[in-house]
């Protein structure tokens, strides 16, 4: 059955139909007596219009009693018979359902009480005024205090029953079409977190149905995707390998040419444009390794105060050729679980980031303070400048690779737009977040929440 409409008709279908078997259940499976306690109740409401019925049939004949008959069964929606002694039909009507009770009180001379379709039913002798003797069969009118109370507990279980089966049945249908729905959202989400291999369950994508359908396209976008970056990961990483030879040669190249021309000025711009293609070299090369599965990244406790602090003199020493200073504020000591090297990269890119753009006369406030996540500690870091901002839409593009605002588009300015993207790599790796906002009235805040060793 492939057709996810189909499948919910039917199922709505079946929950009506389930439901409809259980109030008949519910009918027929009631019980036949009626409880004794209203045994009192039934004899005197049905004393009282049977000596009426008699009392008409005796005085204005069958006729007035079949009128009186009648208007009782209008009013309650309840039957009612007179019968003689010999059991013979004296007036009333569909009154077949009632030879039972009355061949009992025949036998008996007793009051016979009975249950039919959750109505209460009595038959009992009565002696009319002339002294001949009746019987009066009956059903249990709403109006009194038990017969009331009966109903409404009748009632009540009916619908209990009705919306218990409904329920469950429908209880099963959201689990069928909620449960690959919540499965297929966690792969999306993991698949969005960077976890290209996540794939939904093979389960899920057995189903020969709509869901069934959007599963299996979901897997084979989820690896097309995973193929692409991968291809795109690898093409990084070789090209990075194969331009450090030419790299290397340059430079050999250019200290021949020094020894031979001396000192020149054309050589010092050509020596710093090879220090920057070596140095985005390097940083495309551990983009790659950040980006690419492999062995677990080694770490230890680690001094986590005293590695930015580290930082950030060597950041507020390099700053004063911008006119700009470098704080540095930590309420306390913290540690934490990590590799040394790759968070002193990911930290000094994000502090020497925040130096590159602050105002002339300002200062980048960097600051570590402990804060208390959902189920754990954590330590956020703080790196604050007095720049120009990002624009809102691209708060979290600058963390892509060779991503650079439009206003910093030039290298000098923008760099090569991988800093940020190594941090945000590095960080993750470490089981933290990353992320940037603006602060009024200027400036860029980047803030860095890492799981504190306890």
């Amino acid at each position: 059955m492939r057709s996810l409409f189909l499948k919910i008709f039917l199922w709505f279908w079946a929950t009506v139909i389930a439901t409809g078997i259980a109030l008949v259940l519910t009918f027929i499976l009631e019980p036949r007596s009626v409880p004794s306690r209203w045994h009192a109740t039934l004899v005197d409401t049905a004393r009282s219009s049977g000596a009426i019925a008699i009392e008409e049939t005796e005085r204005n004949g069958g006729p007035a009693a079949a009128a009186y008959i009648g208007r009782v069964e209008r009013e309650t929606q309840l039957r009612a018979c007179l019968f003689d002694v010999p059991g013979g039909l004296a007036t009333g009507g569909d009154c077949g359902s009632f030879q039972e009770m009355i061949s009992h009180v025949l036998t008996s001379k007793k009051s016979d009480f009975s249950m039919r379709y959750g109505i209460a039913r009595v038959a009992l002798m009565l002696q009319g005024s002339s002294g001949h003797e009746y019987i009066f069969a009956t059903e249990l009118p709403a109006g009194p205090r038990a017969a009331s109370g009966f109903n409404r507990s009748s009632i009540a279980l009916r619908w209990g029953i009705a919306l218990l089966v409904s329920g469950f049945i429908c209880y099963l249908l959201t689990r069928y079409l909620t449960t690959p729905i919540l499965r297929l959202r966690e792969a999306s989400q993991q698949l969005a977190a960077g976890d290209l291999s996540t794939r939904a369950a093979a389960a899920i994508e057995r189903r020969h149905d709509e869901l069934g359908d959007l599963v299996r396209d979901f897997n084979a976008m989820a690896s097309r995707i995973e193929a692409l970056v991968s291809r795109q990961r690898q093409l990084i990483s070789d090209v990075s390998h194969e331009l450090r030879s030419p790299l290397a040669r340059l430079n050999v190249a250019l200290d021949l040419g020094r020894k031979r021309k001396g000192d020149d000025p054309a050589f010092d711009h050509m020596q710093q444009d090879l220090g920057l293609l070596d140095d985005m070299i390097g940083r495309l090369l551990t983009l790659a390794r950040l980006d690419t599965p492999a062995a677990p990244v080694p770490m230890l406790s680690l001094d986590l105060t005293e590695l930015v602090s580290q930082i950030v003199r060597n950041a507020d020493f390099e700053s004063h050729q911008h006119n700009a200073r470098v704080a540095f504020v930590a309420h306390e000591t913290y540690f934490v679980q990590g590799n040394a090297e790759l968070l002193h990269s990911a930290i000094e890119n994000i502090v020497r980031n925040a130096v590159r753009y602050t105002e002339s006369g300002t200062t980048v406030e960097v600051v570590l303070e402990a804060e208390k996540g959902a189920n754990t500690l954590l330590v956020r870091l703080t790196v604050r400048d007095y720049g120009p901002g990002v624009s809102e839409s691209e708060l979290t593009s600058i963390f892509q690779p060779f991503y650079r605002v439009a206003d910093a588009r030039d290298r000098q300015s923008g760099g090569a737009g991988l800093g940020l993207a190594i941090a945000e790599r590095v960080i993750r790796i470490h089981g933290g977040k990353i992320r940037a906002e603006n602060i009024d009235p200027r400036g860029l805040q980047v803030e860095v929440l890492l799981p504190l060793l306890a």
